[in-house]
């Protein structure tokens, strides 16, 4: 993959909070490791989430009690899952939501329960293509459907990345029109309209991927190696006003590093920022990220 996802090897979790963020349905608590950071990032589930493996991206379920992510493991891409039992969270186990045989990455737990995901899983017996592509699960009362094909969003090209916001609109990152930029797919009762691209405000000529969209659309966080930051690619904000998003600002308070940052994921609580770096998992003060 292109943004350093082969050689990045672990993933960040940078905390912070948002009443305006908050979504619908919050589960009751997330245990979360104490003692909570202030203004700088610290080391977050060590040993457990961030080990000597390429770690990266990541969700929580709707109840906080099941923490999914990604790790290359035995040159694939597979999903994780640790779970909060008897005050602690567990040795992270293959999650068996998803089929071994492919590479699955990027997990989203959306506003409605439901779990996207990336998969290079051919779409049909006839599909030739070897890219990745977004699929769904769907939320049942005693687990999750069948991975569902996200079709009218995905194309010839990879879709790396989802983050859905409340309304069920999908933010993604792709190369469908030859640079790795940002889309958005509108969700309407017939399916999901063609995906257009967030153009030239949010969009340049670098990379910009791996969306994280506000539940309520209200900001967009997202990597990109424009000329200009700290590191290899940092994380910036775009707020949208009016229906318009605003120029990206980097962010700071020792997030953004002479590293690659990536992976942007919001808590379902709104209280915690997920983000992807080398070799550690961090967190930090919602402060920081207040306008």
């Amino acid at each position: 993959m292109k943004y350093k996802r082969l050689t990045v090897a672990a993933c960040l979790f940078i905390t912070f909070y948002i009443s305006s963020c908050k979504q619908n349905n919050l589960p009751a608590s997330i245990a979360y490791p104490q003692p909570a950071p202030d203004t700088l990032p610290q080391v977050f589930l060590p040993g457990i989430v961030s080990k000597d493996t390429l770690d990266f991206n990541s969700t929580f379920s709707a109840d906080g009690k099941t923490f999914y992510f990604s790790r290359s493991h035995n040159r694939k891409y597979v999903i994780f899952e640790t779970t909060y039992i008897n005050n602690k969270w567990q040795e992270p186990v293959i999650s068996p939501l998803f089929d071994t045989l492919y590479s699955n990455t990027d997990p989203f737990i959306a506003p409605d329960s439901a779990l996207y995901f990336i998969s290079n899983r051919p779409k049909d017996k006839n599909d030739t293509t070897a890219d990745y592509d977004i699929y769904r699960l769907a939320k049942q009362p005693n687990g999750y459907g069948a991975p569902e094909y996200l079709t009218g969003v995905n194309s010839d090209s990879t879709e790396y990345y989802v983050s859905v916001s409340r309304p069920g609109n999908v933010y993604f990152s792709s190369y469908r029109e030859g640079n790795l930029d940002l889309f958005m797919s509108r969700k309407t009762g017939a399916g999901y309209e063609k995906p257009v691209n967030l153009g030239p405000v949010i969009n340049t000529t670098y990379d910009e991927h791996d969306p994280l969209i506000a539940p309520d659309e209200s900001f967009l966080v997202f990597p990109s190696n424009r000329p200009g930051g700290f590191g290899e690619a940092d994380l910036y904000i775009s707020h949208q006003v009016n229906g318009q998003w605003q120029q990206p600002v980097a962010l700071n308070h020792g997030i953004n590093t002479k590293r690659y940052e990536y992976c942007p994921y919001l808590t379902p609580d709104g209280k915690y920022f997920f983000f992807s770096s080398e070799y550690q998992v961090k967190w930090i003060s919602a402060d920081v990220l207040k306008r």
